[in-house]
């Protein structure tokens, strides 16, 4: 019990340094789309998906390569020295030739030049620190962690406001001031990746001294291990981002150009409803991948893993049923432009995907620990020609709802893939009766509060409450022993 009672400690802390970040940055949502039009908040969105993506192909793996190895090897200062070294002349070595080729970059995905010179720094910065967060998690210093994850979002969201709200009506009333020479007509965008770039770059300065003590000793045998391990998880990475995050990309191109921009922005906004499952799932990913690693040498492991999915699960159904039944509430706090909300059909799709999703963190941790991340990558390919074959024909005749339904069919593929295939290569007990019932009658429940009884809130917290009931009635065993520890 005290096992577990570690794991969920250690998601908590994990989820607090995920959470408050997070919810910070809600404050932007609402800031952006009160703001921006329409259009603009999808080219802002289109940006942003272009940046996820290149931020996976910057961290090439080493991240979870880093966990591997730092948890194997007797001589972990050789892991964080050569992972280090590799980050930061891969960074230098991709940044500065982006840099001279901004204007073909521009060209080719339609964004205008200087929002991609922002974009290449934003993404060179975070790149730099990807190793010294890394290290803070292995070495178990999560509060450190969170209070410079809260700082930078803090940051972003102070200049965010000040560039939009306050600037404008400085310069207005004082066009003649010092600090009215920081505004500029029609910046708005301009101001939101600067605002980034500032927080990005604090957070580079606060762990910058990770590379001051460096030796700068780099073991070629060791990245060569490294870099097999993590390859593999790159392909996975490339394919997860454009599985996250194509779709709105796809939808800026094959949508006529009158309207392209408009559906990206209504169908990103509503997308953010999905907020908290992400930050359920992030939080989850970040406290259990070293569990998995620094557990997978005990005895019971696989039953271990097996009860901490069962309670993801049970977990995950909560909140996706609470989320849905409250969709309509969210969005008055969220979203304030009733113009947005046209997309709101949506939402239970894309919660449901990212469920499906953290489910699919669970399964996949087989091939992680059996060294066979390859299998990872092509299990994340197979999703991404899902959501790349689907988005094609479908936003063509269904729109931003075509996109939602491809993201739910490749995370859906993804989780079931895993689960067959992990079956036969690293046997795990999982309870699938009570795992598969718990999933079909939250997502049951949540399609008829939604679809059949949407905003009749007397029907879908009835719904929460007798779905809680009946989780507390299936595990209430288990629910004292957490609850009452003096007694096991």
């Amino acid at each position: 019990m005290s096992l577990y009672k570690n794991l969920f400690k250690q998601t908590a802390i994990y989820g607090l340094a995920t959470v408050l970040p997070r919810m910070l940055s809600f404050l932007l949502v609402p800031l952006y789309t009160d703001l921006l039009p329409k259009e603009e908040y999808g080219k802002v969105s289109i940006i942003f998906a272009y940046m996820i993506f290149f931020n996976v192909i910057l961290a090439y793996g080493m991240e979870t390569a880093f966990f591997r190895f730092y948890n194997n090897e007797t001589n972990k200062k050789a892991v964080i020295e050569t992972t280090s070294v590799s980050v930061f002349w891969s960074t230098i070595l991709l940044l500065l030739p982006a840099v001279f080729l901004r204007n073909k970059l521009a060209a080719f995905s339609g964004i205008d030049v200087q929002y991609v010179l922002f974009a290449i720094w934003i993404l060179a910065l975070d790149a730099l620190v990807i190793v010294p967060f890394s290290k803070l998690r292995a070495q178990q210093k999560p509060m450190r962690y969170a209070l410079i994850k809260i700082a930078n979002v803090l940051i972003n969201l102070t200049l965010s406001i000040f560039s939009l709200l306050i600037l404008p009506k400085i310069a207005t009333s004082n066009p003649d001031g010092i600090i009215s020479i920081l505004y500029f007509d029609n910046f708005q965008i301009g101001y939101i990746f600067v605002a980034n770039i500032i927080a990005s770059f604090f957070t580079f300065i606060v762990l910058s001294p990770d590379y001051f003590q460096l030796h700068w000793h780099f073991d070629f045998s060791l990245w060569k291990r490294m870099m097999r391990y993590g390859l593999p998880i790159l392909v996975a990475g490339i394919a997860f981002a454009i599985n996250e995050q194509f779709d709105k990309i796809l939808l800026g191109k094959l949508l006529p150009d009158n309207i392209a921009d408009a559906q990206v922005g209504v169908y990103s906004a509503c997308y953010k409803l999905g907020l908290f499952m992400v930050l359920f799932r992030t939080a989850y990913t970040l406290g259990i991948e070293p569990f998995f690693f620094s557990h997978a040498s005990n005895e019971d492991a696989p039953k271990t893993y097996a009860t901490i999915t069962k309670y993801f699960v049970i977990f995950g159904s909560l909140i996706l049923l609470s989320v849905i039944v409250f969709a309509d509430v969210l969005k008055q706090l969220m979203i304030r432009d009733e113009s947005y909300w046209e997309a709101m059909k949506v939402v239970p799709l894309i919660i449901i995907a990212n469920f499906f999703l953290g489910i699919y963190t669970n399964l996949s941790v087989w091939y992680k620990l059996i060294d066979k991340t390859h299998i990872g990558a092509y299990i994340s390919i197979i999703g991404a020609i899902i959501t790349l074959v689907l988005n094609y024909f479908l936003i063509p005749i269904m729109g931003y709802y075509g996109s939602a339904i491809a993201t739910i069919a490749a995370y859906g593929s993804m989780m079931i893939i895993s689960y067959f295939m992990g079956k036969k290569q690293y046997p795990i007990p999982y309870e699938i009766n009570k795992i598969s019932t718990y999933l079909i009658i939250s997502i049951g429940f949540s399609a008829l509060s939604f679809y059949g009884f949407r905003e009749n809130y007397f029907v879908g917290i009835s719904l929460l409450l007798l779905f809680t009931y009946y989780i507390y009635h299936n595990e209430k065993g288990l629910i004292k022993k957490i609850l009452n520890p003096k007694n096991n």
